[in-house]
């Protein structure tokens, strides 16, 4: 039996990854066996490059991956940015003095651009617990001191859902926002989203929407799941996600990745 797609999209935290940030062998063996029956395997997650190489480098993955919610076109074997987009940060101080002239003042971080780029923090925003490295600031002007992927914004009241609508509300034709994860609410240049990068990816590697499978837990992932042709939720997906997915898996947990694929290679 022929594997029918030419490409594998799948995010990382939440879906690849299990919540110790491993990929199970079983999961490994299942993408390892539709590579080698055609597809290309792409990771394509919200997290900057400086977050996802240790990832890439334990997977020996020497392909393309889509970093910084579609921001980055990134090649791991060659340790090198193909595409970057970057936020204009006059027009993200103002979205951000427009929102919290509605909500009052919000916790920020901010993903600086490039290979190694820094993702700040202020003294109130709360970091999920995990190896990622992150830099304290205490003058506000560390924030903007230089060119960003993103910005992080946390509420001390509203919760992520509430957080994203009030925003896309206050702020959205100015800049995108999207929640990718709890805690996790953020800016982004207008327009750009996990698709943007993903088809930028898929054209570099001759493969058509028509012939992507994509694999995603969270609402930034929604514009991934519009472009590919078949969008596979996790059983631990956001109900908005599970909302347009073709199809529910089992949890990141429980190998979700792995039963779809299997399926698909007939075993």
């Amino acid at each position: 039996m022929s594997f029918p797609y030419r490409l594998i999209a799948t995010d990382l935290d939440g879906t690849l990854l299990r919540s110790d940030e491993t990929v199970s062998q079983r999961t490994r063996d299942a993408l390892a066996a539709a590579t080698a029956a055609g597809a290309a395997h792409i990771v394509v997650t919200g997290r900057a490059v400086p977050w996802t190489r240790h990832i890439l480098d334990d997977l020996g993955y020497r392909g393309l991956a889509v970093c910084g919610q579609g921001a980055q076109v990134y090649h791991a074997g060659e340790n090198r940015l193909l595409t970057s987009v970057t936020l204009d940060r006059r027009l993200a101080g103002l979205a951000l003095a427009k929102l919290e002239a509605e909500v009052g003042p919000l916790a920020l971080a901010a993903s600086r651009d490039g290979l190694d780029g820094k993702v700040v923090v202020s003294p109130g925003y709360r970091v999920q617990e995990g190896p990622l490295p992150v830099v304290v600031f205490d003058d506000p002007a560390e924030l903007w001191a230089a060119p960003l992927n993103k910005l992080y914004i946390q509420h001390p009241a509203l919760g992520d859902d509430e957080l994203t609508r009030v925003a896309r509300s206050a702020v959205g034709g100015l800049v995108d926002v999207v929640m990718a994860g709890e805690g996790i609410v953020e800016i982004l240049p207008l327009g750009l989203s996990k698709a943007t990068g993903l088809s930028l990816a898929a054209r570099r590697l001759g493969v058509k929407s028509t012939r992507t499978i994509a694999f995603g837990d969270m609402p930034n992932d929604i514009p991934m799941f519009g472009w590919a042709a078949h969008g596979v939720a996790m059983a631990n997906a956001h109900d908005e996600l599970k909302a347009v997915a073709h199809e529910i898996t089992a949890s990141n947990e429980h190998d979700g990745i792995a039963l779809v694929l299997e399926e698909l290679l007939g075993r």
